[in-house]
């Protein structure tokens, strides 16, 4: 486990604001989009620019998922939804922003080169302000698992947040592919966030009749046309497609607004199953318990020294 200074235990803002321009990948309309720091507990919250109040908000929690083909969506009590919003919220729970609101102005995240790269890089850039309020974090005491066939998604007891991620497709470029990593963020930033989404070419006419995909291109995800990457620059990381899926499911589970102190494991896991996995943990409270961030390291701290002390006696 990395050491933990009294910082860490707190909330964090941005420093200052960030401003974004790009293209949603489904609606593949021009996307304008800033990160403005907010108040302790405030928690993410998207702002529609092109609506009126009471309609422009739009909390990013899991109750809020309102669909999950490709992407997750979120909607308010009005029917305002922002779509694909996982990337963007990976990089600010991985880079251990708690607060923030998101100033859209219009109903998709700007899906830029198709990873969490340029949000984790602008993040790091403008660094984080603590806040005066403590992190809570939800601490996994008996295992919880949802399952679709033959795909699941859990939660398992561990002392820190870890990810363990196993996918298995049915194309000999990508097989079947495992990462298992502790998921801090030093580790989000070099081994997860440059990882881009990806597709396969026969999906694209279906995808495009559904209204989906309309913004795909080369520029921002890995197409995979007859058993070949088609970007020419190829792969960013040999396993790249297990990474993303890691990618996916930290964003999926930042909707739940606190810290998981325990290991997640996904086998073909998705967004809906990710929020599903959500959906059951909540409903099952006495799998968990709810502490402070602070409480919950010092607690693992305290029954490991005593285990190694048990062990050493006998």
């Amino acid at each position: 486990m990395q050491a933990v200074t009294h910082s860490d235990y707190l909330q964090h803002t941005l420093n200052n604001s960030i401003h974004f321009i790009g293209r949603g990948l489904h609606t593949g309309k021009a996307v304008s989009m800033t990160l403005k720091p907010a108040a302790a507990n405030t928690g993410y919250e998207f702002c529609r620019l092109d609506l009126q109040p009471p309609y422009n908000l739009v909390p990013a929690r899991w109750l809020n998922v309102s669909d999950t083909r490709l992407s997750t969506t979120i909607s308010n009590n009005q029917g305002t939804s922002v779509t694909t919003v996982e990337h963007l919220l990976a990089a600010l729970s991985a880079c251990g922003v708690d607060n923030c609101q998101i100033d859209v102005d219009g109903p998709e995240v700007p899906i830029m080169d198709g990873s969490a790269k340029p949000f984790v890089d602008q993040i790091l850039a403008v660094g984080l302000t603590p806040q005066a309020a403590e992190r809570m974090a939800i601490v996994i005491q008996q295992p919880v698992f949802v399952q679709d066939g033959n795909a699941q998604a859990g939660f398992i007891p561990f002392p820190e947040p870890w990810m363990d991620m196993t996918i298995d497709f049915n194309s000999p470029l990508i097989g079947k592919q495992k990462m298992v990593m502790p998921m801090n963020p030093r580790n989000f930033a070099h081994n997860i966030s440059a990882a881009r989404t990806f597709g396969f070419s026969e999906h694209v006419g279906t995808l495009k009749t559904l209204g989906l995909a309309e913004g795909g291109a080369l520029s921002n995800a890995i197409l995979i046309d007859n058993d070949e990457i088609a970007n020419p620059e190829g792969l960013r990381f040999e396993d790249e497609f297990v990474r993303h899926k890691i990618l996916d499911a930290v964003g999926d589970l930042a909707l739940l607004g606190v810290q998981i102190v325990g290991c997640f494991v996904g086998e073909r896991s998705g967004h809906r199953l990710n929020n599903q996995l959500l959906r059951s943990l909540m409903y099952r409270d006495r799998n968990w318990t709810m502490t402070t961030l602070e409480d919950a390291i010092v607690n693992w701290e305290q029954l490991t020294e005593e285990s190694i002390n048990h062990e050493a006696a006998t």
